[in-house]
């Protein structure tokens, strides 16, 4: 009698159960989660950063950035920029850039918030903040739009690169606050409509520096 379909594909499936199954071979957990970027950190950083709906300006010196600064605060009518770190204040006073120092009634009246940062993510173009500066762990998050100063030197390929940076400056004294801000604050909590600033500033704007030492000849 000869063999039905049905019974041809019982028998290879009897025949297939009866051989081991191959094992996929075993993840090598030592591996990235995410290959390294191959182009310039700075060049991926700045495509990531203004793709997740920031706002990049690349200074070749400090001069560089007191004219990005100076143009910007202008168009944007930044009457009011809040900056409380000493070395940012020394900064703006070299460069002539009017700010506001002090704390008095800033809620009300903060514009902006200028800041420093930990480290710089190149995959995703995000901005890892900490209490442990002077602008402590309100002035990147209350004033409507958050400006920062960082430095090429301080841009590292992923997340757990920039964990790690922030591990080898403070060791076992850890910032009490550790935040990482991609893009500016955004919600579709309400009818799937995209708002901006409803957990923090509308915008995030980074100045970033070359800090690379020139090539000799």
């Amino acid at each position: 009698m000869s063999e039905t379909s049905r019974d041809i594909i019982l028998r290879r499936i009897r025949e297939s159960l009866q051989q081991p199954a191959p094992q996929p071979a075993a993840p090598d957990f030592t591996l990235p989660l995410h290959p390294a970027p191959h182009d310039d950190l700075a060049v991926t950083f700045a495509e990531s950063f203004v793709r997740a709906g920031g706002v990049f300006y690349y200074c070749v010196s400090e001069e560089h950035f007191y004219d990005q600064l100076f143009t910007y605060k202008k168009e944007k009518a930044l009457d009011n920029l809040y900056v409380w770190e000493p070395e940012l204040k020394k900064l703006l006073h070299s460069g002539g850039i009017g700010f506001i120092g002090d704390e008095a009634d800033w809620l009300q009246k903060a514009d902006a918030g200028l800041t420093t940062c930990e480290a710089l993510v190149a995959r995703t173009g995000s901005v890892l903040v900490s209490g442990a500066s002077a602008s402590g762990r309100r002035l990147s998050i209350y004033p409507d739009q958050h400006l920062v100063l960082a430095r090429a030197s301080q841009i590292v390929p992923d997340i757990g690169d920039a964990l790690k940076r922030v591990q080898g400056e403070y060791d076992d004294k850890l910032p009490s606050m550790i935040s990482l801000t991609t893009g500016p604050s955004r919600t579709a909590d309400i009818e799937k409509t995209l708002v901006l600033g409803a957990h923090g500033p509308r915008s995030i704007v980074l100045f970033l520096l070359d800090d690379a030492p020139e090539a000799t000849a």
